[in-house]
C-alpha cells in the first residue's frame, strides 16, 4: 500500500450556539465528527477518540542550600474533570499488525460521528493562566497496520455558569477609609475616601457605576483613581502562587488641599475577561475593584470591593432591586423621605349595616354580663372609628400634655 494517502484528519464539533464556537457547560452533550479525507483506498485497524478535561498548575522556585549550592523545586498539581474513551472504527486491540479485522476506507471524504455527555458535577471554567490552565479537548487516533498512529486534537470551551441574579451577588459593596499624613514632627489633615458600587456580580461588557466621595484635607495634591484587578491563585503541594493583573482603570481630577470630589456613578467598563473560577481546588480566579487615592510620596489610600464576573447577565428585575437597595444604603449620597402614607379604608368598607345591626342581638346569657362594663362594650361593639385626618383635632390638648411631660422630666 502506498503511503501518504490520508489528505486530512481533523475533529469538528457540533456547536450549540450561533457563533460556531464550541462552548459547553456541565451536563451538556458534546457531539461532533472525526473527518478523514483520503486520496486512495486505505485499510484501518481502529479509529479512537479520547476526551479529557484537566486543570493543571506548574511553577518552579530556586532555592539555596548553601554558599555554593542551589537547586530548583518544582510544584505541580492536577485535577481531572473529564475522561471519556470511545472506538469509532475497529476494535480495542491495535498492537498487532495482522490483516484480520481491518476496515477499508475508500477514496474521498468520510465523517464519523461521536458524542459524549459532560459530568453533571460542577466543572472548572476553561482558563489559561501564567502558572496553570484548565483545558478540555477531544483527541482522535487513526491506527493502521505497519504505520505510526495519526493523531489530531481539538479543544473546546467549558463555562461553569455563574448567575449574578442572586441576593449575594446583587448586594451593594461599600467601604470608607481615611489616612493622616505625617512628615517628621508635622501632621497634616486627613484624606478620606468613601466608595460604593450597586452590586457584586457583573458580566463582561458591563460598566460598573462607581459612587465615591474623596476629601483632601492634607497639604498635598492627590489624584483619585479606580481599577479592576484579576487575581490568579495557584495551589500545589501545600504552596501557593499568586499573580495580580490590571484589567481596566480610570483616573479622576487632581485634588488640591481642602478640595472634595464626588463621583456620582463614574463608569468603568469591564473588558472581555474569563469568568470567576471559585470551585476549583488548585486554581482560583477572582476580581476586585480598587478605588484609591494616589498620594505622592506616601502609601496610597485604597478600598478593595470584591467582584464576581459571571456568565448569566442581569435580569431587569434584578437591576431594579439593585438600584433601590443602592439608593437606600448610600446614606452619604442623600436619603429621600418616604412618601405620604395612604389613608386607611373607611368604616363602611369593612363593616356593613347588616353586620352592625346583627351585632346588637347578643346571644350570651345577660344575667352573667349585666352591669356597666357590659353596657359599655355592647354600645361600642360596632361603632365606627373617628374619621381619618392628618391634622390633630385637639392641638391644645396635645400641647398641654407635652408641657406636663416636660415638667415631669426636668433633665431635658
Amino acid at each position: 500500500m502506498v503511503l501518504g494517502k490520508v489528505k486530512s484528519f481533523t475533529v469538528s464539533f457540533d456547536c450549540l450556539n450561533d457563533t460556531n464556537v464550541p462552548v459547553f457547560s456541565s451536563g451538556d452533550c458534546v457531539s461532533g465528527r472525526v473527518i478523514i479525507e483520503v486520496t486512495g483506498e486505505i485499510r484501518v485497524k481502529s479509529l479512537k477518540i479520547h476526551a479529557k478535561g484537566l486543570a493543571k498548575v506548574r511553577w518552579t522556585e530556586s532555592r539555596n542550600a548553601g554558599s555554593n549550592t542551589a537547586y530548583t523545586q518544582n510544584y505541580t498539581e492536577e485535577v481531572e474533570y473529564l475522561n471519556h474513551k470511545d472506538i469509532l472504527i475497529g476494535h480495542e486491540r491495535d498492537d498487532d499488525n495482522s490483516e484480520e479485522g481491518l476496515t477499508t476506507i475508500h477514496s474521498g471524504r468520510h465523517e464519523y460521528a461521536f458524542s459524549l455527555e459532560l459530568p453533571q458535577t460542577p466543572l472548572a471554567t476553561s482558563f489559561e493562566g501564567k502558572h496553570g490552565s484548565v483545558r478540555y479537548w477531544v483527541k482522535a487516533e487513526l491506527h493502521r497496520p505497519w504505520l505510526l498512529p495519526m493523531k489530531t486534537k481539538k479543544e473546546f470551551t467549558v463555562f461553569e455558569h455563574i448567575d449574578i441574579n442572586t441576593p449575594l451577588l446583587l448586594s451593594p459593596q461599600a467601604g470608607t477609609k481615611d489616612k493622616t499624613l505625617c512628615c517628621w514632627f508635622c501632621t497634616s489633615g486627613p484624606i478620606s475616601l468613601s466608595a460604593k458600587i450597586e452590586r457584586k456580580g457583573y458580566t463582561p461588557g458591563e460598566s460598573i457605576q462607581i459612587f465615591a466621595e474623596i476629601e483632601n484635607c492634607s497639604s498635598r495634591m492627590v489624584v483619585p483613581k479606580a481599577a479592576i484587578y484579576q487575581t490568579q491563585t495557584f495551589y500545589a503541594k501545600g504552596k501557593m502562587k499568586e499573580v495580580k493583573q490590571l484589567v481596566a482603570n480610570l483616573r479622576g481630577e487632581s485634588l488640591s488641599s481642602g478640595k472634595t470630589e464626588t463621583w456620582s456613578g463614574k463608569m468603568l467598563k469591564i473588558p472581555p475577561v474569563s469568568p470567576s473560577i471559585l470551585d476549583c481546588s488548585i486554581i482560583r480566579v477572582e476580581y476586585s475593584l480598587m478605588v484609591y487615592v494616589d498620594i505622592p510620596g506616601a502609601i496610597n489610600l485604597s478600598l478593595n470591593l470584591p467582584l464576581v464576573i459571571g456568565t448569566i447577565p442581569l435580569h431587569p428585575f434584578g437591576s431594579r432591586t439593585s438600584s433601590v437597595s443602592s439608593q437606600c444604603s448610600m446614606s452619604w449620597l442623600g436619603v429621600g423621605l418616604p412618601e405620604r402614607p395612604e389613608a386607611p379604608p373607611s368604616y363602611a368598607e369593612i363593616v356593613t349595616e347588616e353586620q352592625r345591626q346583627s351585632g346588637l342581638d347578643v346571644s350570651a346569657p345577660r344575667e352573667e354580663l349585666d352591669g356597666p362594663l357590659f353596657a359599655y362594650i355592647h354600645e361600642f361593639r360596632f361603632q365606627p372609628p373617628p374619621l381619618y385626618s392628618e391634622i390633630d383635632p385637639n392641638p391644645d390638648h396635645a400641647r398641654r400634655t407635652e408641657e406636663r411631660r416636660l415638667d415631669a422630666c426636668p433633665s431635658r
